[in-house]
């Protein structure tokens, strides 16, 4: 890499002509004019007017795409947030139009995991099976909203159960294999499925991990349950004796050979579809219930318009099936483009694995997290050297903040002309609120746009906007995503207390951010994890951008707290590179770093150096739990274990809040 500056907002890539006349939302703009006599220069009038009209855009999409509903619509939306209900009497089912595409001409997925070599599976082999699965299911009394429980990893099966489970109007959920049994429990207990898909184990890191024993406790703990069907994923021989200990237990083989027509039940726009789950670090994770119509909408409008995603095209994000990036590969399927599937470590047996799969699976669109970006740039890594990825359009990033030395770091060592699209949004909406956009260039730090149709905006504490300054991630028009509800949320009162507490009537989404006056973004971190030293805030995105760009500094963690005497304490953690040791020259380096490029408010009281930072299953740091920990709170209180990717890196700040010892549990 070299050593040339890079700031916040340095342009470092503009769209082609060919790119942007190609672009499907060149297309829809085309057909605004003609269809609609609405004629728009450029992105940000187009945003302006979809967030003006809203019925009036979401309605556009809907006849753009050509929505296959049994019943039409009689009005596009009516109510505010967060009461809104949208194409009031409309019937469709979310899994006729994944078929619609349906083609000989691409694949309809492709897998690669550590025990599996890359392999294909054709559109009609997909619709067999899932029409398969789906017969079985009903023969077994699954019916429009039962729910359907999955325990199983990033394998085409899932996929499969998935789409049968939605075809019938059934209610999906699943987690991944690697999350704790009690995390497990916290989220299936709640929904109390009929049926649960679960595998015998999976593979990561080039270890084998058997999961039979948890399965046997969901089965006690969860008295809902009907039938288990196993997918025998480490053992592909094992025949129902392999299964003796548990009950009810069907095989995966059992359920298919029973081809037939697949029948898409008929639902309202406002069916749930799934139910998808906060990160629970802190408590009972939130189940949160989307509509088969409003997630079919903002889909389409994500992947089509924002993401540019073309049939034909190869779609990757890696993600487990914990997390919502697995909802949102999936729903490529939707353009007539062919998901990537992957299970197993990106980094094992090493770093290059994805790099690699890349180059053989002929990926479009590489998404991935901020984290594997960083964790590339600190090995030194350069796959632009090493592979072969001209077909590569688009580099997605999410997850976290990507820090402009990454920016940079994908230009001059992934590739030069390429779209890198750092999008935010959250599984609270399965989509992005700042998206990406084919027709805009791409800043260091910053996220292009805001997704069309959501009016996103900084708020100060008054509820004004701001421009140029960091302020409350807000939106204050409805989106068809939005929850239906939360799961046995009584009267809603947890549903209000997560998103409207702060400003009535509009959503508060817990993030720092600052939109800049060409409508771009920076995401500034987690607005409750916000770093606050004499008034200032400042997010803690921005200390990583600096400290993790040190040559002796792998990755980082800052919290900042009240103690007991009343003082703000503001700890910062590294874990040092191969070699370094954190003495006072170190120490020294950091600091000034710090103080130079942001501000001496910004250098941290204590440095530590510790072996990782702790992180959820979905690769986020814990900086709340963290805080909350070193504050006083107890640790089972602070974070559930079972969330998180390494519990065994808790230990130390439990370990080291007695140093504080702050007097009571005070709010943060």
């Amino acid at each position: 890499m070299t050593n040339k500056p890079i700031t916040e907002g340095t342009l470092l890539w503009e769209p082609s002509e060919s790119l942007k006349s190609e672009a499907n939302i060149t297309n829809y703009m085309t057909w605004l004019r003609q269809e609609r006599g609405l004629d728009f220069d450029d992105y940000n009038t187009l945003w302006q007017w979809s967030v003006s009209n809203i019925g009036d855009f979401w309605g556009s999409l809907w006849d753009f795409y050509e929505i296959k509903a049994s019943k039409p619509y009689t009005k596009v939306i009516e109510g505010k947030m967060p009461n809104t209900k949208w194409f009031l009497g409309s019937e469709l089912n979310y899994v006729e139009h994944v078929f619609r595409p349906m083609t000989s001409d691409y694949p309809a997925l492709l897998f690669q995991s550590e025990i599996q070599p890359l392999m294909e599976i054709s559109w009609d082999e997909l619709y067999e099976k899932v029409s398969s699965v789906a017969a079985s299911l009903r023969h077994l009394g699954v019916k429009k909203g039962d729910r359907v429980a999955a325990f199983l990893p990033n394998i085409p099966e899932t996929v499969v159960a998935f789409l049968a489970t939605a075809s019938i109007g059934a209610i999906w959920s699943s987690c991944s294999p690697d999350f704790g049994t009690r995390s497990v429990i916290d989220r299936f207990k709640q929904i109390e499925p009929k049926i649960l898909f679960a595998v015998d184990g999976y593979q990561y890191g080039g270890k084998a991990f058997e999961r039979q024993s948890a399965v046997a406790q969901l089965q006690e703990v969860l008295p809902s349950l009907e039938k288990t069907i196993m997918v025998p994923y480490l053992d592909k021989d094992a025949g129902t004796k392999g299964f003796e200990k548990l009950k009810n237990v069907l095989l995966w083989d059992d359920l298919l050979g029973k081809s037939r027509d697949l029948i898409y039940e008929q639902v309202p726009f406002d069916h749930p579809i799934w139910v998808v789950y906060s990160s629970g670090t802190t408590g009972l994770p939130k189940g949160l219930v989307h509509g088969h119509g409003g997630v079919l909408m903002e889909f389409l409008k994500f992947q089509g318009i924002q993401m540019d995603v073309h049939p034909g095209d190869r779609f990757f994000w890696f993600s487990t099936t914990g997390w919502v990036m697995w909802n949102i590969v999936q729903s490529s399927m939707l353009m007539g483009a062919t998901p990537i599937l992957f299970d197993g470590s990106p980094g094992y047996p090493d770093m290059d694995v994805l790099w690699d799969l890349s180059e053989k699976a002929r990926f479009t669109i590489f998404g991935t997290s901020a984290a594997y970006i960083t964790a590339c740039m600190g090995e030194g890594m350069a796959p632009g050297k090493q592979h072969d990825l001209s077909s590569i359009k688009a580099i997605g990033s999410t997850g976290s903040p990507l820090p402009s030395e990454g920016f940079r770091w994908v230009y001059e060592n992934v590739k030069e002309d390429v779209w890198l699209a750092s999008v935010s949004g959250g599984t609270d909406i399965v989509s992005g609120f700042l998206a990406a956009c084919p027709l805009l260039p791409v800043h260091a730090s910053e996220l292009q746009c805001s997704g069309l149709g959501i009016r996103a905006a900084a708020f100060d504490e008054d509820g004004n906007a701001l421009i140029d300054q960091v302020g409350e991630l807000v939106i204050t028009e409805p989106m068809p995503s939005m929850p239906l509800f939360l799961w046995n949320d009584q009267d809603n009162k947890r549903y209000m207390e997560s998103y409207f507490d702060l400003y009535p009537g509009i959503w508060r989404h817990g993030d720092w951010i600052k939109f800049t006056s060409r409508g771009s973004a920076v995401i500034l971190g987690r607005s409750d994890s916000t770093l606050n030293r004499q008034g200032v805030r400042m997010g803690s995105s921005e200390i990583y951008s600096v400290v993790e760009d040190l040559p002796e500094i792998r990755d980082s963690l800052i919290v900042g707290f009240e103690t007991a005497d009343g003082e703000y304490h503001m700890p910062l953690f590294v874990v040092l590179n191969e070699g370094a040791a954190l003495d006072d020259a170190l120490k020294g380096k950091i600091n000034k770093s710090i103080r130079s490029a942001l501000s001496p408010r910004h250098v941290p009281d204590t440095i530590y150096a510790i072996s990782e930072i702790p992180t959820t299953l979905n690769g986020k740091k814990l900086e709340v739990p963290v805080k909350k920990i070193l504050a006083g709170f107890q640790a089972d209180k602070a974070v559930n274990v079972d969330s998180m990717a390494n519990p065994e890196a808790i230990s130390y700040f439990i370990d080291l809040a007695r140093e504080f010892a702050p007097s009571s549990e005070s709010d943060i």
